[in-house]
C-alpha cells in the first residue's frame, strides 16, 4: 500500500505541473480578458434565470436551471470545502486561501465558457437522447477528428467521478467525531460498515438517473448551505475580534508564504503556495475541469449563453462563500497552529474549539449531507461517461463499479484518495480547457447575439 500511495502521489504531481497550471489560470484568465469581463454584468439576471424566469417546459433537455446549478453544486460543495480547505491551510498557510479566491474567479469565467458550449453543442447519444458535457461538445464543435479527445475526457472522467475522497472524508468524520468520543473502536470493520450504509443510500438515488438525482439536490443543496453558513457564523461570532485580523492575514500571507510548509516549486515557496490554492480551488469549484458541464449540459433551455451564465455562479457559491466560511472557522480559532490534524479532522477540531459539546455533531451533519448529495452527483457524471465510450446500453454497469469504490474510499488513506482524484480532475481539465479555448470566439459571437436579444425585448 505504501507503494501504491507514493506512485499515486507522484502521479498527481506529474500532471499538476506547470503545463497544467498555465492550461487552467492561463486559459482561464485568457477567457476572462477575451469576454472583457461581460459575463460579471450579467449576474443579476443570471439569478432572474435561476428563479425559473424564463423557465419554457417545452424547451429541449431533461431538468430545470436550478436543478442543474443544484447538481453541480451538489458534488463540488462536499469535502473540498471543508477537508480540502483545511488540507490547503494545514499545508500553506492563510495565504493559500487568497490563490483559492483567484482560482474561484477565473473559475467563473471558465464555468461560463464551458456550461454555454454544453448546450451549444449537445449530441445524441446511441438511444437518441439529447445529451451535453465536454465529449459531446468536443465531438460536435470541433468534428470527428477530434473523437479521440473526447474518449480521452470519458475515460479519465470514469476514475475522475469516484467518489472516494468523499467516502473517505466522511468515514475520518463519523470514526473522530461519533464513534471515538463514546468508547467504540473504529477499524477496518467499522469503516466497511459505514461504507455499507453509505452504499444503501446512494443506491436508492442514482438508480432513479438524472430526474431522481437533480430533485434530491435541489432539496439538500439550499438546506445545507443555510445549515453550514449558520453554523460558522456561530464560530465567527465568537471569535469576532479575531475577524480583522486573519482576514487581512490571507492577503498578506499570500504573497509572503510565511506559513507554507511544503515543498518548493518553480524554485521557491511562493509559487508552490500558489500552485496549492489553483489546485485545491480547483479541485472545490472543479471550474476547468469538464463536470459540471456534464450537469448543465442537461438543462432545458435552448439558450446557451443562460445556462452559461447559471453556471457561473456556481464557484462564487462554492470558493468565495463556503470555503471562505470553513477558511476563517481554522483560522480564528487557531487549530491550524495548535493541532497537528489534516483534512477534515481539522475542521472538526475548530467546531470542537468553538461550539464545546455539540459543535463536532453539528459539523457531521453538515458533512453527512456535503458527502452524501456529492455521491449522487459523481454517479451521474460517471454514467455519462461510459455511455459515450460503450453506449447508454451499458451505461447502468457504471453505478455497480462506482457503488463498489463506496467501499473502496471508506478504508483507504486520505493521501491516496485525494492525490487519485487530484490527478485523474487534471487529466480531464486537458481535454476541457483544449476545446473551451479553441471554441472561445463563438461563444462570444453567442454572447453578443444574445444580449441583442435581451435589449430588444426578443427572449
Amino acid at each position: 500500500m505504501e507503494k501504491l500511495d507514493q506512485f499515486i502521489a507522484d502521479f498527481a504531481s506529474a500532471v499538476w505541473g506547470l503545463p497544467l497550471l498555465i492550461l487552467l489560470v492561463g486559459g482561464g484568465l485568457y477567457l476572462l480578458i477575451r469576454s472583457q469581463f461581460m459575463p460579471f454584468q450579467f449576474i443579476g439576471h443570471a439569478i432572474q434565470v435561476l428563479r425559473g424566469k424564463y423557465d419554457d417546459p417545452n424547451d429541449p433537455g431533461q431538468i430545470s436551471h436550478f436543478q442543474a446549478l443544484s447538481t453541480a453544486l451538489s458534488s463540488t460543495i462536499g469535502m473540498g470545502n471543508i477537508a480540502g480547505v483545511a488540507v490547503a491551510i494545514a499545508i500553506g498557510g492563510p495565504g493559500a486561501v487568497f490563490w483559492m479566491w483567484i482560482s474561484a474567479v477565473i473559475g467563473m469565467s471558465t464555468k461560463f465558457f464551458t456550461s454555454t458550449l454544453a448546450i451549444m453543442y449537445r449530441g445524441k447519444d446511441s438511444e437518441g437522447v439529447l445529451q451535453g458535457g465536454p465529449m459531446y461538445f468536443i465531438q460536435e464543435g470541433l468534428g470527428k477528428s477530434w473523437k479521440p479527445l473526447a474518449i480521452f475526457f470519458s475515460l479519465c472522467g470514469l476514475i475522475g467521478a469516484l467518489p472516494v475522497f468523499n467516502v473517505n472524508q466522511l468515514t475520518q468524520a463519523i470514526n473522530d467525531i461519533l464513534l471515538k468520543p463514546n468508547g467504540i473502536y473504529a477499524d477496518f470493520k467499522s469503516n466497511v460498515v459505514i461504507g455499507l450504509i453509505l452504499v444503501t443510500i446512494t443506491s436508492v438515488v442514482i438508480l432513479g438517473g438524472i430526474s431522481r438525482i437533480s430533485k434530491t439536490a435541489a432539496r439538500l443543496v439550499p438546506s445545507m448551505v443555510v445549515l453550514y453558513f449558520i453554523s460558522v457564523m456561530m464560530i465567527l461570532f465568537i471569535h469576532a475580534e479575531e475577524v480583522p485580523h486573519y482576514f487581512s492575514l490571507i492577503f498578506t500571507d499570500a504573497f509572503a508564504a510565511e506559513n507554507y510548509s511544503g515543498d518548493p516549486f518553480l524554485g521557491g515557496v511562493l509559487g508552490a503556495l500558489v500552485l496549492l490554492g489553483i489546485r485545491r480551488g480547483a479541485f472545490s469549484n472543479e471550474a476547468g475541469i469538464g463536470t459540471a458541464p456534464l450537469a448543465h449540459g442537461a438543462a432545458k433551455t435552448d439558450e446557451p449563453v443562460r445556462e452559461g451564465l447559471v453556471a457561473m455562479l456556481g464557484p462564487a457559491i462554492d470558493t468565495l462563500i463556503v470555503c471562505t466560511l470553513t477558511a476563517m472557522t481554522i483560522l480564528v480559532t487557531g487549530v491550524w497552529e495548535t493541532t497537528d490534524d489534516n483534512g477534515v479532522s481539522l475542521t472538526a477540531s475548530a467546531f470542537e474549539a468553538s461550539l464545546p459539546g455539540y459543535g463536532n455533531y453539528l459539523l457531521l451533519a453538515c458533512i453527512a449531507v456535503f458527502s452524501i448529495s456529492s455521491l449522487f452527483s459523481y454517479s451521474y457524471y460517471g454514467t455519462k461517461c461510459l455511455s459515450y465510450i460503450v453506449g447508454a446500453k451499458y451505461k447502468h454497469l457504471y453505478n455497480y463499479f462506482y457503488i463498489a469504490s463506496i467501499i473502496l474510499g471508506s478504508t483507504t488513506s486520505l493521501s491516496l484518495m485525494i492525490n487519485l482524484i487530484d490527478g485523474f480532475f487534471a487529466l480531464m481539465a486537458i481535454p476541457t480547457m483544449t476545446a473551451t479555448i479553441i471554441m472561445a470566439p463563438r461563444v462570444i459571437k453567442e454572447f453578443k447575439a444574445y444580449k441583442e436579444r435581451l435589449r430588444s425585448n426578443k427572449l
